[in-house]
């Protein structure tokens, strides 16, 4: 597994529309972000996020992109309404995984399906 404080990353706090607190994100992977209500919690969940990535990227087979590569085509960010954000979290603590891997695991095994849409 890479060195993961080799990643670069970018943090931006959030308006209270989305939350409040800090918002972490890693360019070399348009799938990885995170948040945390200090920029230290932040930077803490996103290395949480960005480990499970790259371990959910090498357990598909997917190339893990080098720190600094720029990742690939472009950034992946969604907005979701607050009643599916709830849901999300609830499930992520359910499952004692943080809320970013679970995304990250419901969108993977959608596009590794064919598609299909993932209950939550």
């Amino acid at each position: 597994m890479p060195n993961l404080s080799e990643y670069p990353f970018e943090i931006r706090p959030l308006t209270e529309d989305e939350g409040s607190g800090f918002l972490i994100n890693f360019p070399d992977f348009n799938e990885c972000f995170s948040d945390g209500e200090t920029v230290a919690e932040a930077i803490e969940n996103g290395m949480d996020a960005l480990n499970g990535a790259i371990q959910t990227m090498e357990e598909l087979g997917i190339p893990v992109p080098l720190p600094r590569s720029g990742g690939f085509s472009g950034k992946f960010m969604a907005r979701v309404p607050k009643s599916l954000h709830s849901k999300l979290v609830a499930k992520a603590k359910r499952e004692h995984v943080s809320l970013n891997l679970l995304v990250a695991t419901i969108l993977a095994e959608g596009v590794g399906s064919g598609g299909g849409m993932a209950s939550v």
